[in-house]
């Protein structure tokens, strides 16, 4: 304590013995001293040069004194990171502030601004000395720019609004005036069957008065596309416009807080780092956090008592498998009928927890062939085919010839035949009977028959399971009769084949599309697995492509050679795992919502992805198939299968001859007796190929059987 006392003592002395100047000179750099001062010679100016800033800035001062203060205010609170936040906020609020100041320029002024304005000069500036209508737009200018500087996105989302309800004004202006100056003229189907002189003019005469019975479907706003070989394709007008479904943020906001509570109150420390939202789920990126550890150490403090303080010894990253195992937890806490859980998510560091949206919106199919994702497809494939929207919302689209095949399984009602009317739909829009011809197989008699009409069919659809086994031969010989093409011409697929014909020359894609895979398998099962698996494996080249469809989705439906050789699969919503796990082989199918919520595997990837799939209604097909079916007068090939059956069944095929024939002939003239067990022997064959040779020396006259031989 003494010590302390003479220090202080001495520190007084110190000051005490310096100069009076040098104190004088430290009080003045005191921190108060220099703010009074400094509050001093503000009010001192002010006062002095009032009149002078009061001209020059009006009542524009007030606005200054504004800023000056939030200034002042960050710089006091050192808050300067709200600039780099902010930043559009700040430069918003200048432009609504000249916006008020060039307000005031527009007032007279009194006393000291009776000369100038109540903006004073520099609010004569901002409106160019202009106190008329080019002021007001300036001001007004001002305005605008500050709102879009503030809310930038509600005035992009209003802009785009407006546009489109000025198009599709000047749209409906355009069709009024073009529908009431031009006469009503024949169509462009009947001008070009004209033109390419495929019908005389007796046809033209009653396709045009049926044209004109027939009642409009649908207003086009493009032309139809002209095709080489004559044909129109449809234009994108024939689908009907996709209808947006908006959803509540908020409510998904507050999902999103309910995930992270509830796998919190289960131990287990997660956040959720973004939200993708989609048609039918909401897929909610969880990042996990950590499992840390701690331990207690005791200090001794300056005052001589001990401090317990807990610090950190290890951090471990949560298991995924400790969220994947909370699914019906979190299903139980968001009050939902089921979540699905990906884990991870392919190309992200976050767990995916798919949670069903309150409200389901469909994907139009014209919505999906107008992204980017199919376009793209389109732009290097003639057979690209939309399958719907992702759980992000985002579209995707397929290569059919890079599938190269397809499988579809699903109960009842959840979603397949329309799947399969949006991929006819898809090459139906693109693809005119020169390139994409179809084979469509119905066991069921009331999905496919729709599309009874459009010359794209090789046949009539065929409903009939006997006849459907036929064109399954017919299309076996068929893929051996392109490869035998593809060898004269030198090429080694249809691309290459078809890279220099004309029109007329060049070979069709053929789509072999099967709504009910069971029926066929329950009536010649042998026959339909070994001709399935065998385009599957060998017809990609020529051109040849599958879709086949099946409700359900068994081992003795799909079997294991059918699986191996469909890499390409697309599930909806099964009864049960076992049905899952046959199709994809693995869980997750049962789980599905119905109505068009699909898993799609693609060749290349390791785990499906989930998708809500296109909607084509019966309408759009209906208008697709009254669009074909009214260019019936070019002339399209045909195939009957029941003739070609019966001249298959009437030729005599002869098998290829033995390659052991020569040598059991040989056998044959060498030993006076020869047998079937003796060429097994002798030829180290089994018993069937022995006999067959045994019956060829005995047609031959080469061999004779023995007696007891016979007999056996």
């Amino acid at each position: 304590m003494s010590k302390a006392r003479s220090g202080s003592k001495s520190g007084r002395k110190a000051k005490e013995s310096r100069p009076a100047g040098k104190r004088f000179f430290a009080f003045i750099a005191a921190p108060v001293v220099r703010r009074l001062i400094l509050i001093v010679v503000i009010v001192v100016l002010l006062y002095v040069l009032w009149d002078r800033m009061l001209a020059l800035f009006g009542y524009g001062l007030i606005i200054i004194a504004i800023a000056l203060g939030l200034l002042f205010s960050m710089a006091w609170r050192w808050q300067f990171s709200v600039v780099k936040r902010r930043w559009n906020w700040i430069l918003g609020g200048i432009s609504l502030a000249l916006a008020v100041w060039g307000i005031l320029a527009f007032f007279p002024g009194k006393d000291i601004l009776k000369d100038a304005t109540l903006g004073g000069s520099i609010g004569q500036s901002i409106i160019m000395h202009s106190p008329d209508e080019a002021g007001g737009l300036l001001v007004a200018g001002l305005v605008l720019l500050g709102i879009i500087f503030i809310i930038p996105g509600k005035c992009w989302s209003a802009a785009k609004d407006g546009w489109r309800l000025l198009t599709k004004a000047f749209r409906r202006a355009s069709n009024f005036i073009f529908r009431k100056q031009a006469p009503a003229t024949a169509t462009a189907l009947e001008a070009t069957s004209t033109e390419v002189g495929v019908v005389d003019e007796a046809e033209a005469t009653s396709t045009q008065r049926r044209e004109r019975s027939a009642p409009p479907m649908w207003k086009s706003e493009h032309e139809p596309i002209l095709t080489p070989g004559g044909w129109h394709l449809p234009p994108i007008d024939i689908m009907d416009k996709p209808a947006e479904v908006k959803l509540d943020k908020d409510a998904i906001d507050q999902r999103a807080r309910l995930i992270e509570e509830a796998l919190v109150s289960y131990g287990v420390e997660a956040k959720v780092v973004q939200i993708n939202i989609g048609p039918t789920v909401t897929q909610f990126g969880v990042e996990p956090g950590w499992d840390k550890k701690y331990r207690e150490v005791r200090e001794k403090g300056k005052n001589g008592s001990y401090e317990t303080k807990v610090e950190e010894v290890s951090r471990i990253r949560v298991r995924v498998d400790r969220i994947t195992s909370l699914a019906n937890d979190l299903a139980l806490a968001l009050a939902a009928p089921s979540i699905r859980i990906e884990a991870p998510v392919p190309g992200a560091p976050v767990v995916g927890i798919e949670v069903p949206n309150t409200v389901f919106g469909s994907v139009a199919l014209r919505g999906a062939i107008e992204s980017a994702a199919f376009q793209k497809i389109k732009a290097r494939s003639k057979l690209a085919i939309a399958l719907g929207k992702g759980a992000g919302g985002e579209a995707v689209a397929a290569d059919l010839t890079r599938m190269p095949h397809l499988l579809i399984a699903g109960a009842t009602g959840s979603g397949k035949t329309v799947c399969l009317n949006s991929v006819i739909c898809c090459l139906l829009l693109h693809n005119s009977p020169d390139d994409v011809r179809f084979i469509m197989i119905d066991p069921k008699r009331v999905e496919l028959v729709t599309f009874n009409g459009v010359p794209q069919l090789l046949a009539p659809v065929i409903v009939d399971t006997d006849k459907a086994i036929r064109a399954l031969r017919w299309l076996n010989q068929e893929m051996d009769s392109r490869y035998r093409q593809f060898a004269k011409a030198g090429a080694r697929n249809i691309e290459g084949y078809n890279k220099d014909r004309a029109p007329g020359e060049a070979l069709p894609y053929l789509v072999l599309l099967i709504d009910e895979l069971a029926d066929l398998m329950m009536t010649a099962s042998d026959e339909v697995e070994h001709t399935l698996c065998r385009l599957a494996q060998l017809a990609r080249a020529t051109g040849i492509h599958l879709v086949v469809a099946t409700q359900r989705p068994s081992v003795d439906v799909v079997t294991g050679l059918i699986k191996a050789n469909f890499p390409t699969r697309i599930s909806f919503a099964v009864t049960s795992q076992v049905d899952s796990r046959t199709i994809l082989d693995m869980v997750g199918a049962e789980k599905l919502l119905g109505r068009g919520d699909m898993l799609y595997m693609p060749t290349e990837a390791s785990k499906p992805k989930r998708l809500q799939g296109s909607f084509v209604s019966d309408a759009e097909i209906e208008r697709m198939v009254y669009f074909w079916g009214n260019q019936q007068q070019i002339k399209v090939s045909s195939v009957d299968f029941d003739e070609v059956a019966e001249r298959l069944l009437g030729a005599q095929i002869a098998a290829p001859p033995d390659p052991l024939l020569e040598e059991a002939k040989r056998l044959a003239q060498e030993y006076k007796h020869v047998s079937t067990s003796f060429l097994q022997r002798r030829l180290r064959i089994g018993y069937p190929r022995a006999a067959r040779l045994m019956d060829d020396l005995q047609q031959a006259g080469l061999a004779q059987e023995p007696p007891a031989e016979r007999e056996n």
